[in-house]
């Protein structure tokens, strides 16, 4: 497939992701004003989109608790800076097996598994106009540790979504999740102008180079809109990777802590150094007017009190 790069990017910033990351930065945000603070920051450094997880302000642990992203929500809609919010649903499919000689039971410590209707409860209270559906079930970096989607819990999830008028962001994390998606709207659950987000390097996903990047990139349909990003060290390259490809951009402390080597990252400053590289390429970022005309997307007043 020839390349075609994209002449128009939106970028998206994951402000905090779900993983371990808190123990290793400070700048890691835990509570829902420091998410939703350093979700506006990265708004006002280009980022049209923000894409928003929730944790105990305490700890750090992920949480779902729908009061927290009801609080973030609030925050970023009540600011006076504009951009797309994008909440995660991916939560609630977590399993831990016990030891290789022990699967069962499941181990409680880490294990949260949740019917398809909670999953989706803080979007339904929330309205984003974006969500997230992780489109498979994957070893996901530690031993024991399944991330859980069966098709019935995608095809519940994705229909919850597509009748509150929330668009999903298909996650994902390797060829067969595409797979699944594309059958997701050959069944009419999502809508045919799918968005999709390719995620790279995560273990045991798709591998971060570029002939993997590649046969993802081949493997989405024409009339859909992908973003792509890698974690760590490759996250700036595959911003170019993913313009030149012809998708969008996702930076974010979710996915890389570090701005240098040895110098911890901000949210603003991965997204302003990500709109450097766009620029750079001959390329323009678009702001979130533009992503909701280009998504058909509605934006959301906020929600009632």
């Amino acid at each position: 497939m020839p390349l075609e790069m994209n002449k128009e990017v939106f970028i998206t910033c994951a402000v905090t992701g779900s993983g371990g990351t808190q123990d290793r930065s400070p700048l890691v945000p835990r509570s829902p004003k420091q998410i939703a603070d350093s979700a506006i920051a990265a708004a006002k450094a280009g980022a049209a989109v923000v894409h928003c997880h929730v944790r105990d302000p305490e700890t750090g642990a992920p949480s779902r608790d729908p009061g927290m992203f009801r609080e973030v929500t609030d925050r970023i809609r009540d600011a006076e800076v504009d951009v797309v919010l994008n909440l995660t649903a991916g939560m609630g499919g977590d399993m831990v097996f016990g030891d290789v000689e022990s699967p069962l039971p499941v181990q409680a410590a880490g294990t949260d598994m949740a019917g398809a209707t909670e999953r989706v409860a803080h979007v339904a209270e929330c309205l984003p106009e974006i969500c997230t559906l992780d489109c498979g079930t994957m070893n996901f970096a530690e031993a024991d540790y399944v991330m859980t989607n069966t098709p019935g819990m995608l095809r519940a999830m994705g229909q919850m979504m597509t009748d509150l008028g929330v668009k999903a962001e298909i996650e994902a994390f390797d060829t067969g999740h595409l797979w699944f998606a594309k059958q997701l709207v050959a069944e009419g659950i999502l809508e045919p102008n799918a968005l999709v987000q390719l995620c790279m390097g995560v273990p045991w996903g798709a591998p971060d180079d570029l002939n993997t990047f590649m046969a993802m990139v081949n493997n989405v349909p024409d009339e859909w809109t992908f973003s792509a990003f890698a974690l760590g060290r490759n996250q700036m390259a595959f911003a170019a990777a993913s313009v030149l490809a012809g998708g969008n951009v996702r930076v974010g402390l979710e996915d890389n802590l570090w701005l240098d080597k040895g110098v911890l990252a901000e949210n603003w400053q991965l997204v302003e150094r990500a709109g450097t590289i766009v620029s750079n390429m001959g390329a323009r970022v678009i702001g979130p007017a533009e992503v909701r005309e280009k998504l058909g997307l509605v934006k959301r007043a906020p929600v009632a009190k």
